[in-house]
């Protein structure tokens, strides 16, 4: 009998989230960040953007093996903790990085903290972890109990502030997340009080986000996040300050959580999505797509990457070329590439592996995982990643290390 008056309320809660949603007007456009410079486009390009075409497998060949100029790579700060996991980025106005990640003692204890440190780009230096949130922390701030935390995704606001977004758990696991944000007038240095985001005006659980946000043209922010409760499944959320104003489902079913969002224009978007499907469905990169500026959002076919249950990262640089970093095989998360799609293509190819302990013993096999990429000014590339739970690593790509890889591959197509 409890069950069924679940149910009924569960159903009745998803009727009224259905009717609050749908009465909102239309959303405002995207911000496009970056103008495409017509000058990076091929000159027998088709007239059709690329964007708009389906983009092809990920191309099987080596991957391009490059010479100066080198990468730079290190760690975040050592904290002590013995695991570590879900690091972000925001670019800093004086040019810095600010990175967030969690630790404790393991994912989802109650020891868990938010950490926070900057890297300095000309001493090419990390300043030492402070702590943003922690649990009780988190319970004063909120006014309710707070069992464990995670997942911290920074954003700019219109206004320049930031704002940092994080998962709480008040009861049960993941499945019975929320989101909460705390908003920064001095670059992180010190923050506001925590609010909590009520995304369902009934039922506020199992909302989790993961990936970077996206600015609309009237200021407000659009935020990838989904559900593991019952469903698995992406939503969009439209954000004023810490009030959402309105969500939009971007798939369906069991099968795909934790959105990333390539920006196409001002009314199209595209989502690809980690996949939770079951065994005997392929374990590729779901995606769906919208055309009214995230309103509504229809799924398309999958991009034929492989991806064993993981998150990915997503990145368009100021040319039109798109990023990812992911693990490209369908089980296990022991090897990690970075993959690039030209404007002007509709191939993704591997252009950097990060990690890879394919060579050694199931046993071995560590854990790379939960990739997050920004850029400081459109050219460049900073990656951070889960190194085996145990480290974080932050690895910087220079703008010239893009050009001698599209340099690189155009050699290596044109033998």
């Amino acid at each position: 009998m409890s069950r069924v008056i679940a149910l009924c309320f569960l159903l009745l809660a998803s009727v009224l989230g259905y009717l609050h949603i749908d009465s909102r007007p239309a959303w405002a456009p995207f911000a496009v960040p970056y103008t495409v410079d017509s000058a990076h486009q091929s000159e027998d390009s088709p007239e059709t953007p690329e964007s708009n075409k389906p983009a092809k497998t990920l191309k099987n060949a080596a991957p391009v093996k490059l010479a100066q100029p080198s990468l730079r790579m290190d760690w975040l700060p050592d904290t002590g903790a013995p695991s570590v996991h879900a690091a972000s980025l925001i670019a800093l106005k004086d040019g810095g990085v600010r990175a967030f990640w969690f630790a404790g003692s393991r994912e989802g204890a109650p020891d868990v903290v938010i950490n926070t440190a900057v890297f300095d780009p000309q001493a090419s230096r990390w300043s030492a972890a402070t702590v943003v949130m922690d649990r009780v922390s988190a319970e004063k701030g909120l006014s309710r109990y707070i069992a464990k935390l995670g997942n911290p995704v920074p954003a700019r606001m219109a206004d320049g502030r930031m704002q940092l977004f994080f998962v709480t758990v008040s009861i049960g696991g993941w499945a019975g997340s929320s989101i909460s944000s705390v908003i920064s007038d001095d670059e992180g240095l010190t923050w506001g009080r925590p609010q909590r985001l009520i995304s369902s005006p009934l039922i506020n659980l199992s909302t989790l986000v993961k990936s970077p946000a996206m600015l609309f043209a009237d200021g407000r922010l659009g935020l990838p996040a989904y559900h593991e409760w019952i469903g698995r499944f992406g939503e969009f959320l439209r954000i004023d300050a810490s009030q959402v104003i309105d969500k939009r489902r971007m798939s369906s079913g069991r099968g795909a959580i934790q959105p990333v969002v390539f920006s196409d224009g001002p009314q199209d978007a595209s989502a690809f999505f980690r996949q939770t499907r079951s065994s005997s469905q392929p374990k590729q990169i779901p995606v769906s797509e919208t055309n009214d500026a995230g309103q509504s959002w229809a799924v398309t076919k999958d991009l034929e990457i492989p991806n064993p249950n993981s998150a990915l990262a997503a990145l368009t640089l100021a040319n039109g070329t798109r990023l990812m970093v992911l693990n490209n095989i369908e089980a296990g998360r022991y090897r990690l590439v970075m993959v690039m799609r030209e404007s002007n293509s509709a191939q993704w190819q591997v252009i950097q592996v990060l990690e890879d302990d394919e060579s050694l013993a199931n046993d071995q096999h560590r854990e790379f995982s939960y990739p997050y990429l920004i850029s400081a000014n459109g050219e460049d590339a900073h990656l951070a990643y889960t190194w085996d739970r145990k480290k974080i690593r932050h690895v910087y790509f220079p703008a010239a290390w893009f050009k001698h890889a599209v340099s690189s591959l155009k050699e290596r197509e044109a033998q």
